[in-house]
């Protein structure tokens, strides 16, 4: 099944197997807005916005480091605005292939295509009356940003294989961990599909610079765990939370979401600061090894192999072991990091 595209509710006739279902995205799957926002005044002023922006239908987009908490505010603005009864529709776009993606997006006709057996509802069309959350929109290729700029410009579009125009009514929300403005200027993301999504321009916080709001986090990720496995854990300690506060949360809520999972799962305060000591021990100097046989390069080569090693299980370790978000977060190939980490040691799948 793809990640790429993901719902809740029941799929209408129609629609590809292979992509679950859609709806209403779940009030109840949102954390409190205290824990969203918590009180830090940068994330204050974000929440302002979001909430004089649920009252008209702009298309906002949000921007920030990954693991800053995007789609979760993309809901927020969903079940805030006057559209909270009808569908949240994600696409995560690049885990769509893009020979599938204007399928997936805009639908087809019945005859359309080899293999066009019936017609198919693209996701544009079932997020109609409701939200569609284009999360990664900087990794859409620039002929399918083209495909998508009618959209933007007057809701309009049409099914591969239709003989006529289709117009939509939803709000259209983006995100991205790039820094858009500027691709769009190198000329790596079209300008006037730039321009038509940051209407609203959102940029979210690292998890560092919002750091008095790491302790409520932490205690909402412990209850939400602890409820999930029934499991009587300890709190944590304020040498702990204080810890939490000083670390530096490279995979930023993720990273301390994944690590408070751990610590319920083996209910230890030591599984935390085992991974505190290894982040650590990444800036401590490296002692070159030389020998006359080996050579400069071959010598900086294995010195540098067990720092790299550490930074990419660190990066992987923030984003879950997906290995998508860890190669963009380390700013490499998909390809790249698989050769990294055979090259390293690491195994391509967590065990």
């Amino acid at each position: 099944m793809f990640s790429g595209i993901e719902q809740g509710g029941a799929a209408p006739m129609g629609i590809s197997d292979s992509f679950s279902s859609f709806g209403c995205a779940q009030l109840e799957d949102l954390p409190p807005e205290d824990v969203i926002f918590g009180s830090s005044p940068i994330m204050l002023n974000v929440r302002r916005k979001l909430e004089r922006a649920a009252t008209a239908d702009i298309p906002v987009l949000f921007q920030g480091e990954t693991g800053t908490g995007k789609e979760v505010l993309a809901r927020f603005l969903h079940h805030s605005s006057r559209s909270a009864n009808r569908p949240f529709v994600k696409v995560n776009c690049p885990s769509v292939p893009g020979s599938l993606f204007e399928s997936e997006l805009f639908g087809y006709e019945r005859g359309a295509f080899t293999g066009a057996t019936g017609t198919k509802l693209g996701r544009v069309e079932l997020s109609q009356g409701g939200t569609l959350f284009l999360d990664e929109i900087a990794d859409l290729d620039l002929g399918l940003q083209a495909k998508l700029l009618q959209l933007l410009q007057d809701g309009q579009f049409c099914r591969i294989g239709g003989q006529w125009e289709r117009r939509i009514e939803a709000r259209i929300v983006c995100a991205t961990n790039r820094a858009l403005r500027q691709a769009a200027r190198a000329g790596e993301f079209r300008s006037d599909v730039f321009y038509r999504i940051s209407v609203l321009s959102l940029e979210l916080p690292n998890l560092q610079q919002r750091s008095a709001d790491i302790p409520v986090l932490a205690n909402y990720f412990l209850e939400r765990y602890k409820r999930k496995y029934g499991r009587a854990v300890a709190p944590f300690s304020t040498s702990l939370l204080k810890r939490f506060q000083q670390h530096h949360w490279s995979g930023n809520i993720r990273q301390l979401q994944n690590l408070v999972h751990r610590y319920v799962v083996f209910e230890s305060e030591e599984t935390i600061c085992t991974c505190f000591d290894e982040a650590d021990s990444d800036s401590e100097p490296v002692e070159m090894p030389y020998s006359a046989s080996l050579g400069l390069k071959r010598a900086i080569q294995d010195a540098v192999k067990p720092l790299e090693r550490r930074i990419i299980l660190q990066a992987l370790e923030a984003n879950g072991w997906h290995r998508g978000l860890a190669a963009r977060q380390l700013k490499i190939s998909y390809g790249a990091l698989r050769y990294k980490m055979k090259d390293t040691g690491l195994p391509l799948k967590r065990s």
